[in-house]
């Protein structure tokens, strides 16, 4: 296993990886959120979850809603069936609110960890802020869970500046504090950075956990290279703004530094644009790609093998507001 440099977690005790692997992925073309992404053989998804922990992850990011459990059910298969049960492995969870009240974190915590196979749930997170109750009964709820050895930790996703705020107050109520925001964020789109959402997590000392960290593959520069692969796109992406080839002219500069950085650390574009991610605001951001091919779990782990430089990050900082989304 190769040797990554781990940091804290927010105001944890948890040493984590800057880089986990987001599982969406593993839906098995269940649910409606799971059709995003095409069904992975077993094999497939043991392969890249050895690869993952081989080049230094040690966190893995899940969801209730990912095929109504199935990601949850075949990460904790592979995690046994590759990982050898004596290596610390955390797990990240998020407990699905729309349309339901509170009260069902509590109900529904025993089929979570009944799918994971009794591992232990690092952190929970509510995963929207659309719920039909309120962010303190949430995580009221939480607390409880925390209390009765249920889950360890405590974090949200997709809320806001003022939602943060109102989550830590109350966990602080029961000797708990937010550990981390999961939130879309990446060199095209850094709205964190101007809605208040990064400077609270900065604040109150939590982690932000990015999500879509590559912009669904756009940061590789792929498609700025071969148009067949825009047209060839699938399921829902393909009506993302982002492929549409005004933006993909917009985010070309940004694609050239990437790759021109890239070549002095024999890396890639999407290997710089991570490294970027989990360096430019010190030790506050994590970040989650997914991968479905196993040479998508060694490109993520290779970003956390070397660090740009102070000018470089400012370089690509300065290059990346002109592509971003406004």
């Amino acid at each position: 296993m190769n040797q990554t440099v781990l940091r804290p977690f927010g105001p944890t005790k948890l040493q984590l990886s800057p880089l986990g692997l987001g599982c969406w992925q593993f839906s098995n073309g269940k649910g409606i959120v799971g059709k995003f992404w095409p069904v992975l053989e077993g094999s497939l998804i043991n392969d890249i979850v050895r690869t993952s922990f081989e080049g230094g992850i040690n966190w893995f990011d899940t969801a209730e809603i990912y095929g109504n459990g199935q990601s949850e059910q075949l990460l904790a298969r592979a995690l046994r069936e590759t990982i050898q049960s004596e290596n610390p492995v955390y797990i990240a969870t998020k407990w699905w609110p729309l349309f339901r009240t509170a009260g069902s974190i509590g109900t529904t915590i025993e089929e979570r960890i009944r799918l994971l196979e009794g591992r232990t749930i690092h952190l929970h997170q509510v995963h929207q802020p659309f719920s039909l109750s309120s962010v303190s009964s949430e995580m009221k709820e939480m607390a409880k869970l925390a209390a009765a050895g249920k889950i360890q930790h405590v974090g949200v996703s997709n809320f806001s500046a003022k939602q943060m705020i109102e989550a830590d107050r109350v966990l602080r109520e029961h000797g708990l504090r937010l550990a981390s925001n999961q939130v879309k964020y990446s060199l095209l789109d850094r709205r964190i950075e101007r809605n208040g959402i990064l400077e609270t997590a900065q604040q109150l000392g939590c982690a932000i956990i990015a999500y879509s960290p590559l912009e669904q593959g756009i940061l590789s520069g792929k498609f700025h290279h071969d148009s067949a692969l825009v047209k060839a796109i699938k399921g829902p992406r393909k009506w993302s703004p982002a492929f549409q080839a005004k933006s993909l002219n917009r985010s070309r500069p940004l694609i050239d530094l990437l790759e021109q950085i890239a070549i002095a650390y024999d890396a890639t574009a999407t290997q710089v644009a991570l490294n970027w991610l989990i360096h430019a605001h010190g030790d506050t951001v994590f970040a989650i790609p997914g991968a479905s091919k196993i040479h998508h779990a060694e490109q993520n782990v290779k970003a956390m093998h070397f660090r740009l430089s102070v000018d470089e990050i400012a370089e690509i900082n300065e290059v990346s507001h002109f592509a971003a989304s406004k």
